[in-house]
């Protein structure tokens, strides 16, 4: 069950890579950053779509890499408002295409990105060709998420949500 969840495509080089907002251990902007190291795109859209004590996740998130040894000149914050992967997927997909970008990857959660891709390839415009990549969580192993409390909480709410993307995708638009 928890290993549906999780596709990982083999990165390739891309125009961008988009950090999908909703991270708080800094999983998602620490993949990215090995990404742009290995080479596969020069820079890293930082979504924010909440903050924190005032302070906004993308800010939190780079500030949180370049802590950590990454180069600043690498992020690029992207503020939005967003409630939910369905809203996040338009709102960057429009900007992606405003910009001219052709190809990005999506780097989310091992257990966000089978939703993530689907509602991006179909919420999007067609012009971004999206590969997703999973970042490791914490929270969830994929192989083993019925060991702890976290993993399990992980597994329903992210069914529940693939659930809701479904019907929404399928039958709200």
């Amino acid at each position: 069950m928890g290993e549906f969840l999780v596709v990982s495509q083999t990165p390739e080089s891309a125009d961008i890579i988009v950090v999908l907002a909703g991270d708080i251990r800094g999983e998602r902007i620490l993949r990215a950053v090995e990404l742009v190291k290995g080479g596969y795109a020069p820079r890293i859209l930082v979504d924010s779509a909440m903050e924190m004590y005032g302070v906004s996740e993308a800010e939190l998130a780079t500030t949180f890499a370049v802590q950590g040894g990454a180069s600043g000149e690498i992020f690029e914050p992207f503020p939005i408002k967003a409630d939910s992967t369905f809203e996040e997927a338009q709102v960057v997909d429009a900007e992606l295409v405003r910009r001219g970008i052709r190809k990005a990857l999506l780097v989310t959660s091992n257990f966000h990105t089978r939703r993530s891709l689907r509602t991006f390839e179909t919420l999007g415009s067609g012009r971004v060709r999206y590969l997703v990549i999973a970042a490791p969580s914490a929270d969830f192993q994929p192989d083993r998420w019925w060991y702890t409390r976290s993993g399990k909480k992980t597994l329903l709410l992210e069914y529940l949500k693939t659930l809701n993307t479904w019907y929404e995708l399928t039958f709200a638009r």
